[in-house]
């Protein structure tokens, strides 16, 4: 006969004596009304915060890759957490927050500045025109081509309708954005602070053990430093580079499109090529086929190398996921969460990913 194991010995191979004793003793009324407490008042806490789960959750993001600085400047000022977070969220300012609100500021102008020509019939008529250029001139290479250019220019005057409806939020929400950034900052001041107190915490109420939730928690911080050390900061080198060849080389508002190269190259297996290639099919439009040629070398050359010559110094051991899966992460996050979504889409994958690992060990232990 085999070794008997208490049903409790099993049990606690999952979960805690507090949780056993829990729900062991299910049958009692006390605990069906503690449990309906404590289920209604989680409904109402994420009710209450949920409008500020997004900023919460980059504020979580920045926390865990500033969280080395932080331990630095916390040694330099002799263990006084609160000012090692005060100096953080300073470096934080002077060199990410100060250049990206520079930036913003040219973007905002020339994307007003493009606003208000598409606006008006001559902007979308040349528009048109240069895209009718661009279908013409293909129609030599790409049979029936040029078919298709006689109703572009109804394709372009509805697509920029649809585009201009909806350009104008986004000016209308600066207030919002600066109580979210003020939101953010305090939140961040909060967990670098106290960011391994909150952490060992999670790691006593959560249900697994101590050591699945080590795991979790570092998976998830590997996949927080892979994509803004890694993917982020690759996208926004290229991004940069192309706003340069795009403004060296004479492509209207430079910034702006620099930016949607950013957020193009975030996307893999699409990256800024998103971007390029109709900024060199615009270049051959207008006649300026030096420029065009020369911004398709910048492009292969330049743009495209920073990928593959940094990307895997600057991933390094970073979260393991199929390109495919990525896309579609990313592209589902974008959808679901909005502008940030190409920062959770991963993490949440990441997050299913280190679940399913940790599911398949426990598993194979039993076996």
């Amino acid at each position: 006969m085999g070794v008997q194991i208490s049903p409790r010995a099993q049990f606690g191979r999952f979960m805690p004596s507090i949780w056993y004793n829990a729900f062991m003793n299910e049958t009692r009324p006390q605990l069906y009304f503690l449990l309906f407490l404590i289920v209604l008042s989680v409904f109402l806490a994420f009710s209450i915060l949920r409008p500020f789960l997004v900023v919460l959750v980059l504020a979580v993001i920045f926390a865990t890759v500033l969280n080395p600085i932080y331990a630095r400047l916390l040694v330099r000022v002799r263990g006084r957490a609160g000012i090692a977070s005060l100096l953080t969220i300073l470096v934080l300012a002077v060199f990410v927050v100060t250049p990206l609100v520079i930036l913003s500021i040219q973007i905002l102008q020339e994307a007003q500045g493009l606003y208000l020509t598409l606006s008006a019939d001559t902007g979308r008529d040349l528009v048109a025109n240069i895209l009718n250029k661009i279908s013409t001139s293909l129609g030599a290479y790409i049979p029936g081509l040029d078919s298709f250019s006689a109703d572009l220019d109804l394709y372009v005057k509805q697509t920029l309708s649809f585009l201009l409806s909806h350009l104008g939020g986004i000016f209308s929400s600066l207030a919002s954005f600066v109580a979210s950034s003020i939101l953010f900052l305090i939140s961040l001041y909060y967990l670098l602070r106290d960011g391994q107190r909150l952490r060992d915490a999670v790691v006593s109420i959560s249900p697994l053990s101590d050591s699945d939730d080590n795991i979790v928690i570092d998976k998830l911080a590997l996949a927080v430093n892979s994509v803004i050390r890694g993917r982020l900061l690759i996208a926004l080198i290229q991004g940069v580079l192309c706003a340069l060849g795009f403004l060296v080389l004479g492509v209207p508002n430079p910034f702006l499109w620099g930016s949607l190269a950013t957020v193009s190259a975030v996307i893999p297996g699409i990256g800024t090529a998103l971007v390029l290639v109709p900024a060199v099919l615009y270049l051959f439009a207008v006649g300026d086929s030096a420029q065009g040629l020369g911004l398709l070398i910048w492009g292969l050359v330049v743009v495209g190398l920073v990928d593959n010559l940094l990307g895997p110094k600057l991933l390094g051991a970073g979260i393991k996921l199929h390109p495919l899966i990525i896309l579609l992460s990313v592209l589902g996050g974008l959808a679901y969460f909005g502008p940030v979504g190409f920062l959770l889409g991963p993490l949440c994958m990441s997050l299913l990913f280190a679940l399913l690992d940790i599911y398949f060990s426990q598993v194979k232990a039993r076996e």
